[in-house]
C-alpha cells in the first residue's frame, strides 16, 4: 500500500532501511554523558559505561529520569503501532501477546525499549512505544508471523515513527 502524503508534509514513508540511514537524534536522550553511575528512580536501570542497563545499583549512585521514564511521564511517544482490520479484532489478545513478548525479550537488554500503552481507538488497536525501534519491531513481527500490509512514516524532525500494519 502506497502512502500518500499532504504537501510539506514531514513524515518519509519507506522500510526501516531507508529510514534509519543517518544519525537519528531522540530529544530525549540525554545531551551530556551522566555522572557514572546513576539510576533511574522510576524504573530503576542503572546509567552504567556509556548506556542504560538493568544492573544491581550501586550505593553510591547518582539519581535521573531515564529517557523511557521521561517519555512516559510526559506521555509522549516515539513510536505509534496501529493494528488495523477484521483479523485485529478477532485475533486481539494474540496480537497482543506477540507485541508483549516482544517487548519483554527487547527490554531484557534494552531497558530504553517499552510499550507505553495499549488502546482500541477507532476500531484498531494502537500500541504506544518509548523507541522508535520497539515500533519498528513490532510491525515486522506481525507482518513476518501473520503478511498483511505494513506500512512506516517517520517524522526525523520529530524523532516519531507511525507504523501501520493492516490484516
Amino acid at each position: 500500500m502506497k502512502s500518500v502524503q499532504p504537501p510539506g508534509s514531514t513524515f518519509r514513508p519507506g522500510r526501516h532501511l531507508e529510514m534509519f540511514d543517518g544519525q537519528i537524534k531522540d530529544p530525549y536522550q540525554d545531551r551530556e554523558k551522566l555522572a557514572e553511575p546513576t539510576v533511574c528512580a522510576d524504573c530503576g536501570a542503572v546509567y552504567h559505561e556509556g548506556r542504560w542497563q538493568w544492573s544491581a545499583v550501586p550505593a553510591n549512585a547518582h539519581q535521573a529520569m531515564c529517557p523511557a521514564c521521561h517519555r512516559i511521564h510526559d506521555k509522549l511517544p516515539a513510536g505509534f503501532v496501529s493494528i488495523e482490520g477484521p483479523f485485529a479484532q478477532a485475533h486481539r489478545e494474540e496480537l497482543i501477546s506477540v507485541a508483549r513478548n516482544l517487548e519483554a525479550r527487547e527490554k531484557a537488554d534494552h531497558p530504553l525499549q517499552r510499550i507505553m500503552a495499549i488502546e482500541d481507538q477507532d476500531n484498531q488497536l494502537v500500541i504506544t512505544t518509548t523507541d522508535i525501534h520497539l515500533a519498528r519491531a513490532i510491525g515486522d513481527a506481525l507482518h513476518h508471523a501473520y503478511k498483511g500490509e505494513l506500512d512506516y512514516q517517520y517524522n526525523e524532525d520529530e524523532y516519531l515513527l507511525r507504523v501501520r500494519w493492516r490484516h
